[in-house]
């Protein structure tokens, strides 16, 4: 089956460790393009390129501010994300759940053996 195009799905735009840097830092507000090309060690234009698949996927928005551009992050784009680990998430709390029962079981069973 072939691979949807880096711009066309979140989970493919994502997937790009330098992408997942940028949303990262994002987060405490909007940056300039020179500031975050400098903060991950790139150039200006790699730094481009990467924000503009996160634009075009729908995890970053810009807007002018003077001579330049700002970039912010728009996390509802996360929301497909969300959903999908959230299923993870249930399965983890169900499996500590069943291991806590386990040593809560196997500590029952060693004091009953020190008793005897």
């Amino acid at each position: 089956m072939a691979r949807a195009a880096t711009t066309s799905d979140v989970f493919n735009a994502i997937a790009e460790p330098q992408r997942r840097e940028i949303l990262a830092l994002l987060r405490a507000g909007e940056r300039p393009v020179t500031e975050l090309a400098r903060e991950l060690g790139m150039t200006q234009p790699g730094a481009s390129k990467h924000l503009r698949v996160l634009r075009e996927v729908g995890l970053v928005s810009d807007r002018k501010a003077g001579k330049q551009r700002l970039y912010g992050l728009d996390a509802r784009g996360l929301r497909p994300v969300h959903e999908w680990t959230g299923g993870f998430e249930r399965f983890w709390n169900e499996s500590f759940d069943r291991l806590d029962a386990y040593v809560q079981d196997l500590s029952r069973q060693s004091r009953k053996r020190s008793s005897r």
